[in-house]
C-alpha cells in the first residue's frame, strides 16, 4: 500500500510517518472504512537495529510515537477501533546462532514500546516471530515500559515450524507461560499453510484467544512487480476457514488491501448469519 503511494524500494516504510504522514493516515483511513476493527501502526520495523540500516537509529522513539499518533488520530474517528502497535522481529539472529544478545534485545524492544505506549496505541502487537529467545526478549522489553495487553504471532514455514524449528504447540505454551493476551500466526506462504497451524494451535489447548493473519497468496514476479496471488474471495473463504477453526482475531498480512478485509468481513458476518 505504501508503495503504491509513493514508496520506493529499499525505503524505510516507518520514514513516512514522520515525512508523509497524511500518506499513513489516508492508509489507515481506508482499512478502516473497509471494515477493519483493529488496525495496526506503520512501525513493524522501527526498532533500533532495522532503523540503523536507515541513519534512523537516534530516533527509534519519534517514529514509532509519530506512528501511534497517526493510527490513534484515525481511529477517534470511529466508535470501537483498536490501535495496535506493531513490533517486529529485530532482522538479527540472537546468541548462539547470531551476535544478538538478550540484554540487548530486550533494551530494543522497550525502546519501541516506549514510543508506542506514549503515542497512544491499545495494545502492543508482537508479530512475524521466529525464535522463542526474540519474543521472550520483546514480551520483557514491552512490559518493562507499559502495562498494555501484549499479544505475540510467529510466522511458520511449511513444516509447520517456524524458521528456528519452533512448533506452534511450543508457542501455546510459551503464551500460557508469559500470560499472554493473545497468541496465533501471521505472515507465512499463504492462507492454506496458515490454516494448518491454527487448527494445531486450537488443537494444543489454547487459552486466549488465535489470531491468524496470512498473506493474500503467493508472491510472484510479473513484469518486475510483486503479485499476490490470492484474491479477496480466496481470503474471505480463508477467514471463515480459521474462525472454524477457532481463531478470533482474523485479518491479512503481506499482498493484503482494504478490498481483502472488506471481502473477509462480509464473509464472516455472512458466515455467522448462517450458523445463527
Amino acid at each position: 500500500m505504501l508503495m503504491s503511494k509513493g514508496l520506493e524500494a529499499g525505503q524505510a516504510p516507518e520514514r513516512m510517518n514522520l515525512e508523509r504522514p497524511e500518506i499513513v493516515k489516508e492508509i489507515h483511513k481506508a482499512y478502516i472504512e473497509a471494515g477493519s476493527m483493529l488496525i495496526l501502526t506503520n512501525s513493524f520495523g522501527a526498532n533500533r537495529y532495522r532503523l540503523q540500516r536507515h541513519g534512523l537509529e537516534d530516533r527509534v522513539r519519534d517514529v514509532n510515537q509519530a506512528a501511534a499518533r497517526l493510527a490513534r488520530e484515525v481511529a477517534d474517528e470511529y466508535p470501537e477501533v483498536v490501535v495496535a502497535g506493531s513490533i517486529g522481529p529485530t532482522g538479527e539472529l540472537m546468541v548462539p546462532f547470531g551476535k544478538l544478545m538478550f540484554e540487548d534485545a530486550v533494551r530494543a524492544f522497550a525502546e519501541q514500546a516506549a514510543g508506542l505506549a506514549s503515542g497512544g496505541v491499545d495494545v502492543i502487537w508482537i508479530e512475524t516471530m521466529a525464535d522463542l529467545q526474540e519474543v521472550r526478549a520483546a514480551v520483557e522489553g514491552a512490559r518493562s515500559v507499559t502495562r498494555l495487553p501484549v499479544v505475540v504471532t510467529m510466522t511458520f514455514e511449511s513444516r509447520g515450524r517456524t524458521m528456528m524449528g519452533v512448533t506452534p504447540e511450543q508457542l501455546v505454551q510459551l503464551a500460557h507461560e508469559l500470560e499472554l493476551s493473545a497468541v496465533g500466526a501471521n505472515c507465512g506462504k499463504g492462507p492454506q499453510e496458515l490454516e494448518r497451524v491454527i487448527e494445531r494451535i486450537s488443537q494444543a489447548g489454547c487459552r486466549v484467544p488465535i489470531i491468524a493473519k496470512a498473506n493474500a497468496g503467493i508472491p510472484k514476479l510479473v513484469e518486475g512487480k510483486v503479485i499476490y496471488d490470492g484474491s479477496p474471495q480466496i481470503m474471505a473463504e480463508h477467514a471463515q476457514a480459521v474462525r472454524r477453526s477457532g481463531a478470533k482475531l482474523i485479518g491479512a498480512c503481506c499482498g493484503s488491501s482494504p478490498e481483502h478485509i472488506r471481502e473477509m468481513r462480509q464473509a464472516l458476518f455472512f458466515d455467522l448469519d448462517l450458523l445463527q
